[in-house]
């Protein structure tokens, strides 16, 4: 076996299909991606079903750390230090519900010990049951957990001196954590980030969307990228549409269905000023981004506000274009910061609509961005975020991993 392939690596564990456009896939895709940016040799891990799982070679050899495939790349906007290993799990896993045909179960009880451990320096995982594994095997580990769950953590496990630290991404989760058992000092709250290539300036790219988007000689254009979920606010935005005809609206994002049953909704009120595009690949978000005159960020009131990770906004930020945004508790940290150009309460059309007119009024297009937000953004970034994580991390296994 080749020297290299013994390297202790820092490995992340993300039990969902890649590439995928959910929030939790470019979250973990990213945190890994930063990671590697710093220099720290980084897996991401994630199964492989369909045909390739199959295949007898990756059969017999289960994990082999590769560079990521051109679609990974291009949907996640990797660069070039990342590696990723695609765990196979052929039928009958995940098609049974069972214990035994689980991928979980196979990845932790499988693939981790006889495949992967040997070359793990430190486990970051999304999933309990990796963190379980990992100190079972004596392998430091990263715990990030975004949503309230409840659920106990094990005491055995969260305060065993391999268990390094436990991340989320806001206030409200993590007093559910303590609560549930996760000791206080291990717990720490960090933002998402933004990916670098958002930093890169594309007047081109971004003048070649204002061209194709704007329609009916509108000449302003507000941009929504995200999740096309009720509670995100979407029937907000097709309202506030509704309200401003002559200012073209676009959202970006949504899986088919939902795509479709937002297009159904808008024609079903006579909104024509509003664009549905589907999910936009990172390459080409951050120039539509750019292309906006505002960002909208809209979202309803609910148990959803007390916890979403707003993992657009900084995406949002990177651009430097004015946001408007709604006052949810995840968001409350940035009003007295740059973030913001606009505030408006949640559930209220008449007021996001009034707040994004005004905003088009006051803050005239830069093709070269705000500066000021532009700065405001940077402490954000994917490789900060990790530079972070790691600085909880016992300066020993820092080392090693080094």
């Amino acid at each position: 076996m080749k020297k290299h392939n013994l390297q202790k690596k820092y490995n992340f564990f993300f039990l969902e299909k890649l590439p995928e456009p959910t929030a939790s896939s470019v979250q973990a895709a990213n945190a890994a991606n930063g990671a590697a940016n710093l220099g720290y040799p980084t897996i991401l891990i994630y199964p492989q079903q369909g045909w390739q799982a199959i295949n007898p070679v990756n059969l017999l050899h289960p994990f082999r750390p590769q560079k990521p495939p051109e679609n990974l790349i291009r949907y996640y906007n990797f660069q070039d230090k990342l590696q990723v290993a695609r765990l196979p799990m052929p039928w009958p896993i995940d098609y049974f519900k069972s214990k035994f045909t689980n991928s979980n179960t196979i990845a932790t009880k499988y693939y981790f010990p006889f495949y992967i451990r040997a070359t793990t320096k430190i486990v970051h995982a999304w999933n309990w049951n990796f963190i379980k594994a990992a100190i079972k095997y004596r392998i430091p580990a990263i715990y990030e957990h975004h949503h309230h769950e409840d659920k106990q953590f094990e005491p055995e496990i969260v305060n065993h001196p391999l268990f390094q630290v436990a991340v989320t991404v806001a206030d409200t989760v993590r007093q559910s954590m303590i609560q549930h058992g996760m000791p206080p000092e291990k717990l720490i709250k960090i933002h998402n980030g933004f990916n670098r290539l958002f930093m890169q300036r594309q007047p081109e790219k971004a003048a070649e969307w204002r061209q194709k988007l704007l329609q009916n000689q509108r000449s302003q254009l507000v941009v929504y990228a995200g999740a096309l979920k009720k509670f995100k606010g979407i029937d907000i935005l097709i309202d506030a549409a509704q309200q401003m005809p002559n200012v073209q609206f676009v959202c970006a994002g949504g899986e088919p269905k939902e795509v479709e049953y937002y297009r159904k909704l808008a024609q079903s009120q006579q909104v024509d000023n509003i664009t549905f595009l589907g999910y936009v690949l990172h390459h080409e978000l951050a120039s539509l981004l750019q292309a906006a005159d505002v960002l909208a960020h809209p979202h309803c009131s609910g148990t959803a506000s007390t916890f979403t990770s707003p993992l657009k906004l900084f995406d949002y930020l990177a651009s430097g274009n004015p946001i408007v945004a709604t006052e949810i508790i995840s968001l409350e940290e940035f009003k007295n910061t740059p973030a913001i150009a606009a505030w408006c309460e949640p559930d209220n059309p008449h007021q996001f609509a009034a707040a994004l007119q005004k905003v088009l009024e006051t803050y005239p297009k830069k093709i070269e961005g705000y500066l000021q937000t532009i700065e405001f953004v940077q402490q954000f970034s994917w490789e900060n975020r990790a530079a972070k994580i790691l600085s909880y991390v016992d300066e020993p296994f820092r080392q090693q991993l080094n």
